[in-house]
């Protein structure tokens, strides 16, 4: 038996077991393979360990998309965690190759995925308190989001979670030095059945922008009294 001659629920059964790039491979092998590909029930799940991999065409996004989750664990990342005002010429110049990559994509997902209920983000350090926001009006059925080392999450995305995150059963904000003790104390009266883990993120030292410094005639009247 040919695979072609295998009906539709078989041949999702068999493409679910395929990773994005196999899938793609497969679906351009012909037109029946291809309608399988771009089958909304085949894409429910999607999992990337690379912000490279969201610019593929190997996937598909649309409202049966049910668990989005963006992983990248690379040296880079520790570039982009470093304080924006202390990066050199070349650091900023490596961020600056793939520093919307995150926002962009998720921006498609607010567009395409309404039904979204389970988001893990880790190592994605240029994503944004405005793109989160977004997200949580947009996907109104989002039970779960966990951040880890996103340096620019704040007590913005708190209380977003807090005025828009209706449905959110579970948020974890680990890692994340952005945000304050207080900002959590603020959450955890708002919502108080809310699942709500922060490991070391209100212990870290939070970005402080330097400081200007006084003009030398100042250290002259400082040194004279």
């Amino acid at each position: 038996m040919h695979i072609t001659q295998l009906n539709r629920e078989c041949l999702l059964h068999l493409f679910s077991f395929l990773d994005k790039d196999s899938r793609k491979s497969l679906a351009r092998t012909c037109p029946q393979l291809h309608e399988v590909f771009e089958d909304p029930a085949l894409w429910s799940l999607l999992h990337f360990r690379s912000l490279t991999e969201l610019q593929k065409d190997n996937f598909l996004l649309g409202p049966a998309l049910r668990s989005l989750s963006i992983c990248w664990h690379s040296s880079r990342v520790q570039v982009c965690s470093i304080e924006d005002w202390l990066k050199s010429a070349f650091q900023r110049s490596i961020c600056s190759r793939h520093e919307s990559l995150v926002n962009d994509f998720l921006l498609q997902v607010c567009d395409r995925c309404p039904n979204l209920a389970s988001v893990t983000l880790s190592g994605c350090g240029h994503v944004t308190d405005d793109c989160l926001a977004r997200l949580l009006r947009c996907c109104p059925r989002l039970r779960a989001l966990r951040l880890e080392n996103c340096a620019r999450v704040t007590n913005r995305t708190l209380a977003a979670v807090a005025a828009d995150g209706r449905a959110l059963q579970t948020l974890h904000v680990d890692f994340c030095r952005n945000v304050s003790a207080a900002g959590l104390r603020r959450l955890r009266a708002a919502r108080p059945r809310l699942a709500l883990r922060a490991e070391h993120s209100a212990a870290m030292l939070p970005d402080q922008p330097p400081r200007p410094r006084a003009p030398l005639a100042t250290f002259g009247k400082l040194l004279q009294r």
